[in-house]
C-alpha cells in the first residue's frame, strides 16, 4: 500500500502529465477487470456504458478472480479495476503488485462503509448463535453440519476467514470455497428449508435487501473493521487515457444507492438497472463524465 509520502509524490508526477497530455486519448480499448460478485458487476457495467457513450471508447470487460486482476494491473494486460478493498482485505495484493515499484495507482473512491463478516439468517435463534465464539458448541456445530459456506478461494474475505478459523479454534469446521453465486444459492436453499446457515458475506450485497440476515459478532476483530472500495488503473493510464482516467476518479456512489441498484439487477437485469440509475441519477453522472458543478 502506498504510504502518505508516496501517494503525494504520484499525484504530483500525474498532475504533470496530465498539464502536458490534456487531450491524450489512446484508440485502445479500455480493458476493466472484474470478479463475479453483484457490486463489482454493477460498477464496471455502469462505468462500462458510460465510457461507451460518453466518451466514445470500446471497453473489454476481463474476468478473472481478484488475485490475478491484480497482478493483471500491475503488467498492464489491464487496464483498470474497480473492486480493491482498502486497506485491510487486499492490502496483501497491492503490496505484492508494488514490492518493486509502484505500478498500480489509486485513482479514488468508489464507495465507503464497507463491511466483512459471517452471517446467518435472522430465524437463528441469538441465544444459541450470536458470536463467531457461539460456533465451538457442540450443539451449534451439529445444527450447521460443521460447515461455514465460502466464496471465490482466492478472494480477500477467504484469506481473512481461513485466518478466522484459526484464531477462534473451529478446527472441526469445514470453509468451503465456492463462488459468490454459489454462496448465494446455499443461503437461499437453507432459508427455503429454514434450516442453519452460517455463510461469508458483505455489504454492499443485494442479499441483504432479499433475506433477513444478521453478522456473527466477531470479538477478535479478525474480519476486519471497516473498507473502503478504491479503483486502481496501471501506472501508464492516467497518461494515455486523461477524460477516462478523470471520469473514474470522481465516480463515487452513496452505499444505499448502490445497494439499491443492485437488488434492481437481481429482479432485472444489470443492464437494465445500469438504465435507470443513469435515468434517475442524470446530475450526478453529467459531474462524473465532465467534473462540471451546476
Amino acid at each position: 500500500m502506498l504510504n502518505k509520502a508516496s501517494k503525494l509524490m504520484v499525484s504530483a508526477v500525474l498532475g504533470l502529465g496530465m498539464v502536458a497530455n490534456a487531450n491524450a486519448q489512446s484508440d485502445d480499448p479500455v480493458r476493466i477487470g472484474w470478479t463475479a460478485w453483484s457490486d463489482a458487476e454493477f460498477v464496471t457495467k455502469l462505468a462500462e456504458k458510460l465510457i461507451e457513450d460518453r466518451f466514445d471508447r470500446e471497453v473489454e470487460l476481463v474476468q478473472t478472480d481478484i488475485a490475478p486482476q491484480y497482478q493483471g494491473v500491475g503488467e498492464g494486460d489491464i487496464d483498470v479495476m474497480l473492486m480493491s478493498w482498502q486497506p485491510g482485505t487486499h492490502s496483501d495484493y497491492l503490496d505484492q503488485v508494488n514490492s518493486d515499484g509502484v505500478q498500480a495507482i489509486n485513482l479514488g473512491l468508489l464507495y465507503g462503509n464497507a463491511k466483512l463478516g459471517w452471517v446467518v439468517p435472522a430465524y437463528v435463534p441469538e441465544s444459541e448463535l450470536s458470536s463467531i465464539e457461539d460456533l465451538k458448541k457442540d450443539s451449534v456445530r451439529e445444527k450447521l453440519d460443521g460447515t461455514i459456506t465460502g466464496i471465490d478461494p482466492g478472494a480477500g474475505l477467504m484469506r481473512l476467514s481461513n485466518e478466522t478459523v484459526e484464531e477462534y479454534g473451529l478446527d472441526d469446521y469445514n470453509l468451503q470455497s465456492s463462488s459468490g453465486a454459489g454462496m448465494t444459492a446455499a443461503l437461499e436453499r437453507a432459508i427455503d428449508r429454514d434450516e442453519w446457515i452460517v455463510a461469508t458475506a458483505w455489504n454492499p450485497h443485494w442479499m441483504f435487501g432479499a433475506y433477513d440476515l444478521r453478522y456473527l459478532e466477531d470479538p477478535k476483530g479478525t474480519l476486519g473493521k471497516a473498507e473502503r472500495i478504491h479503483a486502481f488503473a496501471h501506472v501508464g493510464f492516467y497518461q494515455d487515457n486523461v477524460d477516462v482516467a478523470m471520469f473514474l476518479s470522481r465516480m463515487q456512489l452513496p452505499l444505499d444507492e448502490l445497494e439499491a441498484a443492485m437488488n434492481n439487477a437481481q429482479q432485472n437485469s444489470y443492464e437494465e438497472a445500469v438504465d435507470q440509475y443513469i435515468q434517475e441519477h442524470q446530475a450526478r453522472i453529467e459531474y462524473w463524465v465532465t467534473g462540471d458543478v451546476e
